[in-house]
């Protein structure tokens, strides 16, 4: 290791010039991570291939302008420098870590050079030489350095947008290639469109920006330096979080939540009597340049700007307009001063219909396109193809924000289609929601068991041995949905020492056998972390040889399973003894839940499995089936008990089900039906996700992965108590158990939606379950608000939740101590856990929302093309539920949908109700109150309470010119329109 100098000329804080000089090490043994080497480097598990035609290395102005492009799989062989990636660096940290786990990532074909600790390839910055010349200088050198290690057995090729550079470079060392990005992708990846029209889009986006004159004038403040923002935040001055738009009124409102706490948090309750604590209301032009989903700074305003929030319904279209909206009592209000992390993502958008108004030069049109998320404010793009992508889906990225324009600019990277195709909606909502799932690669697939009608993959007779054999011991078997392909549960019960033992089972998909830790499989299903249920198909975690075969627990084959077994008291169900561990299973029966119903009200039940058997062998088999389900039943009842008198919460959730036709068209919508069946075999999983999160945090009390559920936030149970209130219930909401046991006493007997609704409305007020790190959380934090339940966690599903294949790992490794066996590796620390838990929270929201997401859009395609006042589908009952300020919300029991409903307009007009029952738009005035709205017109005054029933309510369908459709409930597709109304 040799010690070197390098000299630093900064700016002191008075503006100064100071000479910094700090010790810098270079040795001349460096990794290379190339399959080629001759030098015995320590490269470590992932190289470079051989096989290539050459290795590129960009230098920094290509890595810090076209790095979107250098993530293309496509593109193999790339060399990352040091040089080039703090260029990076310096342009947002988000840039940067990309480029570190794409560096990670064994599917890219890519690693890091760290040239700058080489001997021989590190170059001090000459005195007058400008940081660009340096850092090219210096990527060319590391160029250089390569050709030579690897004894000129690979060309190295240098790609570089300074045409200065090519002149300089391109001649002075054989084997070392300098050319431009554009010759690059032209000579050597002339078949990859997507990288070619990507270059373009950056391209013209870069040259538009360098034309942008800078004595325009400023439409925002300069964001704080990093140093301020820090000592400021720290002081208690600003506040810290993460900006969220409302999605009802997007251009004029977003909130500020409080992360941690600090002196400013204090300041904010002591000030403000709102019930809204920790949330701080930004407006207007005070978001200062910050995009939904940014980690933002924030300033307080002076208590005499504080405002409240809107509380009009907003019809989700057009501008937003002052003085058309009520507003809550004021709360704390300020203004973003810094943005400590910008979370801009791929959005998709749509262009708006030409009017003349768009800028444009010889080459390209500058554009403002409307995202499809209208949380996202419209952004500038260049494009030579705004005609020919009228009313087309586009993807693009944003590139900057200028404190003197309105809005942020971006460059497209790809076309997805036309707007109201499926596949086009189908591939927005992935892109809306981060969620990329490419076919599983080759690589992934030769890590696969083999198994195919032919030669069906069989149980390995030396793996059977270490294992718990319960083929001819237990009956097993399966309830899922109709259809179900990914069998991750089975369960078993049966009756031991003269019936006054019951051992119940439940046993799972072994999937951990298969995917190996750190193996590229593992690491898909790491990056996915969970399975994709749109309404028309999935997107699985798992290769489908696992997911829909070998791992899956179906009828009649043998299985490798993980497998929790109580003994249960016969009379009491109290747990006698619990047992872990590996087994091998053969479920007997893969039931749906309707059959699973069916035979456990003795009714008669046609059994695909035995129907080849003879009548009284078949009976026997029925009857012994039953017993066992009515014992499952018997134990799980007793346990929905027992968490019930903790606080449980039976809440009540909004599924429909879209039913598909042949040619995969919807053909209705199918409320989901409450079955006790779903209750039991939720009831036994919840069993043994609760005894194994025990389990493995007593193993690993720093390093468990469990799941929590906070408590929601007070503020939030208002529209449910005023509801309530409307009918004469009292809801109490000081904990789960009163909350609890105020819904159980909220029925109406002439009314049973009443219940159903308010109970829907409660699960509205939830917080999100999280998973976490057990050694990032005190004790008491560990609590599941809505299970009732000290330790939770998610052991169940390995097949779709990867949270469940690391639960499965830590289980094996608690099990293996038990006996006295270190395990095979350590387990993972606190801080990497907890990085994981977070990347699967993200990853099951995303999950959760673009599955919402999907069935709203077929609800869209259901009605788009019926008539809504002649189609008896488009006619339906509805229940009001809510109050606002200019209309009602309302549950539509037929279809499972909460939507609003206007009763006044903008151009002043109310909705009056004929003696008919028909309702009229008419010029009139609204009035609302806590529990009805009456609207007075020339026909005279109409009331609408909480809970009145619309006998008729119509359905009806309209598209933007936008192209959006309600999807999240910001988005416009499907619009109601009041028909008769008669009170119930």
């Amino acid at each position: 290791m040799i010690k070197t100098e390098r000299i630093l000329r900064l700016r002191s804080s008075r503006g100064r010039r100071v000479r910094v000089v700090r010790e810098h090490y270079v040795r001349d043994r460096v990794p290379c991570y190339s399959s080629l080497c001759q030098a015995d480097c320590d490269n470590g598990a992932k190289v470079l291939p051989g096989d290539l035609t050459h290795y590129v290395v960009p230098d920094a102005g290509v890595v810090v302008d076209y790095h979107e492009i250098l993530e293309f799989r496509e593109l193999h062989g790339i060399v990352f420098t040091q040089t080039a990636c703090q260029a990076l660096k310096s342009k947002g940290r988000r840039f940067y870590n990309r480029i570190r786990e794409l560096v990670k990532d064994p599917r890219h074909s890519c690693v890091l050079f760290a040239n700058e600790f080489q001997e021989y390839s590190y170059c001090p910055r000459e005195k007058g030489e400008s940081q660009e010349k340096w850092q090219t200088r210096c990527v060319y050198s590391a160029a250089v350095w390569y050709y030579n290690h690897l004894a000129g057995m690979m060309n190295i090729v240098m790609i570089t947008e300074d045409q200065e550079a090519v002149a300089e470079y391109s001649s002075l060392h054989s084997g070392v290639y300098v050319i431009s990005v554009q010759d690059y992708l032209k000579n050597f990846w002339p078949e990859v469109e997507e990288v070619h029209e990507l270059y373009a889009s950056i391209s013209r986006s870069l040259r538009e920006k360098e034309g942008e004159g800078s004595k325009k004038k400023k439409e925002f403040s300069e964001h704080l330096p990093t140093e301020i923002l820090e000592a400021g935040i720290k002081s208690g001055r600003y506040l810290q979080g993460t900006l969220k738009v409302n999605k009802h009124r997007p251009q004029k409102e977003a909130f500020v939540t409080s992360e941690g706490s600090n002196n400013i948090n204090n300041n904010i309750n002591n000030n403000n009597n709102n019930t809204d604590l920790g949330r701080v209301l930004i407006r207007d032009k005070n978001r200062n340049r910050a995009i939904h989903g940014d980690v933002v700074v924030v300033e307080l305003l002076p208590k005499s700007e504080w405002r409240g929030k809107g509380t009009s319904l907003t019809e989700g279209h057009g501008d937003e307009k002052e003085g058309q909206d009520g507003h809550s009592k004021p709360m704390p209000t300020g203004r973003v001063v810094g943005i400590m992390q910008k979370n801009w993502r791929d959005y998709v958008v749509t262009f708006p219909i030409r009017d003349g108004t768009q800028s444009q030069t010889r080459n390209s049109q500058r554009i403002l396109v409307v995202p499809w998320d209208r949380r996202i404010p419209k952004i500038r793009i260049s494009t030579q193809q705004a005609d020919a992508l009228q009313e087309h889906r586009v993807v693009v990225r944003i590139d900057s924000w200028e404190t003197t324009s309105l809005y942020p600019n971006g460059h497209s990277v790809r076309v997805l289609g036309r707007a109201g195709e499926l596949e086009t909606e189908v591939q927005t909502l992935l892109i809306e929601n981060c969620i990329h799932v490419p076919p599983f690669s080759e690589a992934q697939l030769r890590e696969m068991p083999v198994s195919s009608p032919d030669k069906p993959w069989r149980v390995d007779p030396s793996e059977v041995a270490k294992r718990r054999d319960l083929r001819g011991t237990h009956l097993v078997f399966s309830i899922d949905p109709k259809g179900c392909e990914d069998v991750d549960d089975t369960m078993s019960v049966r009756s031991l020492d003269g019936g006054k033992v019951l051992e119940l089972g439940v046993h799972i998909a072994d999937v951990t056998h298969f995917v190996k830790e750190g193996s590229l499989t593992d690491l898909e299903a790491r990056s996915r972390a969970t399975t994709y249920y749109l309404t028309d198909r999935r997107y699985d975690m798992l290769p489908p040889v696992l997911s829909a075969d070998v791992c899956s627990l179906l009828q009649g084959v043998d299985r490798y399973a993980m497998s929790v077994l109580w003994k249960l008291d016969a009379e009491t169900l109290d747990v006698k003894d619990v047992w872990y561990g590996r087994t091998v299973i053969k479920s007997s029966y893969q039931l749906h839940y309707e059959l699973a119903q069916q035979l456990l009200n003795g009714e008669e039940a046609d059994v695909p499995e035995l129907k080849e058997l003879g009548a009284q062998e078949k009976e026997a088999k029925l009857k012994e089936l039953r017993q066992a389900l009515k014992t499952l039943t018997h134990v799980a009842r007793h346990l929905r008990a027992k968490r019930g008198r903790g606080g449980a919460l039976e809440l009540e959730g909004v599924e429909v089900r879209a039913q598909l036709d042949e040619t995969r068209n919807i053909a209705a919508l199918v409320p989901s039906q409450p079955l006790e069946v779903h209750e039991t075999v939720a009831e036994c999983m919840i069993f043994a996700n609760q005894q194994v999160a025990v389990k493995i945090q007593e193993s690993f009390p720093h390093q468990a992965l469990l799941r929590r559920h906070t408590a929601p936030r007070r503020d939030l149970f208002f529209d449910l108590v005023v509801s309530a209130t409307s009918r004469g219930f009292s809801i109490s909401t000081r904990s789960n158990k009163d909350l609890a046991e105020s819904l159980d006493r909220a029925v109406d007997p002439e009314d049973p939606l009443v219940n159903r609704i308010l109970r829907i409305m409660a699960t509205h007020t939830m917080s999100q379950a999280l998973y976490f790190s057990t050694g990032s959380q005190p004790l008491d934090q560990f609590y599941h608000y809505g299970l009732a339940l000290d330790r939770y966690t998610h052991f169940t599903s390995p097949i779709r939740r990867y949270a469940d294949i690391v639960v499965h790992r830590l289980l094996m490794a608690a099990i293996s101590m038990d006996g006295g066996v270190a395990p095979l590796r350590p387990p993972a620390t606190n801080k990497d856990v907890q990085e994981l838990a977070q990347h699967i929270n993200g990853r099951n929201l995303a999950a959760k929302v673009v599955q919402r997401q999907s069935t709203n859009l077929f609800q869209c395609l259901y009605f788009r093309d019926r008539d809504p006042e002649t189609d008896p589908r488009c006619v339906t009952e509805a229940v009001i539920y809510s109050i606002r300020d200019n209309g009602v919300l309302v549950f539509v029991p037929e279809y499972g949908m909460k939507e609003p409903v206007f009763l006044a307009h903008r151009d002043g007009r109310v909705v009056a109700v004929g003696a008919d029952g028909r309702c009229h738009w008419l010029k009139g005035s609204v009035r609302h109150h806590l529990d009805h709205i009456t609207t007075t017109s020339s026909s005279g005054t109409s009331c609408f309470r909480i809970f009145d029933h619309i006998t008729r309510f119509n359905i009806n369908i309209y598209m933007e010119v936008s192209g959006r459709y309600r999807g999240d409930g910001s988005h416009d597709v499907i619009g109601y329109n009041i028909g008769h109304i008669h009170w119930n």
